[in-house]
């Protein structure tokens, strides 16, 4: 049943998955339902809806332009994987990380990567703030990517610090994204980004405004970004 839905919601999407692929997207979406019994991972579990709303949605971030063959990618606040796994299954080269700051939820992380056969992923508990003054991880990914985890000025805060100078970060957004990007205007510079270009995309059979906005890092972030963990959230830059 998921397979189906899966393989109609990428072709009207425009792409065309293998059987391998279509396996591997059936049995991340086997774990997610079983998991969600027993912790919260999502609020969507109708076949149809999880096909669109988490697995094509996460692969608009792609862009074969910056997911070039070994592209390192680190998806921050990953959650149940949204969209790191989904990139990973659809482009098998990019080397990902995954972080997540709640233990439980990178246990699940860690159960889809193994029973999904995939190669060069690392999962990683950690908050944002903290693993980004890590110096395994500080500026050391050509992308960054995240979804549905705060607004844009405090998700700049959040992943920018893991972007290498000349890398994006793909922050994938909802219909109020022109009023988030304004809103980021001062994040953006502070974190080092110097360019901004947004790409709206629509997932297939739905009316509302989604988007990609791709900032591009044109210098280092300084040394007090990200400040210590909460203060993001509570003061927004």
């Amino acid at each position: 049943m998921f397979r189906e839905e899966m393989k109609k919601a990428a072709e009207a999407y425009g792409i065309s998955l293998t059987e391998g692929q279509l396996e591997q997207f059936n049995r991340y979406y086997e774990l997610l339902v079983e998991w969600n019994k027993v912790m919260n991972l999502t609020a969507i579990t109708e076949p149809h809806e999880v096909a669109v709303k988490h697995m094509i949605d996460s692969l608009t971030a792609y862009d074969k332009e910056y997911f070039t063959e070994g592209v390192s990618v680190i998806d921050v606040g990953t959650g149940a994987g949204f969209p790191g796994i989904p990139l990973k299954i659809f482009d098998p080269t990019i080397k990902l990380t995954l972080m997540d700051s709640l233990n439980k939820r990178v246990k699940f992380l860690q159960t889809v990567v193994e029973e999904l056969g995939l190669q060069a992923v690392e999962c990683v508990h950690a908050r944002a703030e903290e693993g980004a003054r890590n110096k395994k991880y500080r500026e050391q990914f050509d992308l960054a990517v995240s979804r549905a985890v705060a607004r844009l000025p405090i998700l700049c805060e959040y992943c920018m610090p893991f972007v290498k100078r000349g890398g994006k970060f793909l922050a994938l957004k909802g219909m109020q994204y022109q009023e988030e990007e304004k809103e980021a205007a001062k994040a953006i510079k502070v974190m080092g980004g110097s360019k901004v270009n947004t790409r709206p995309v629509h997932l297939p059979g739905l009316d509302d405004v989604r988007a990609v906005v791709e900032i591009t890092k044109g210098m280092p972030t300084p040394k007090a970004y990200p400040r210590k963990a909460g203060t993001p959230v509570k003061n927004p830059l």
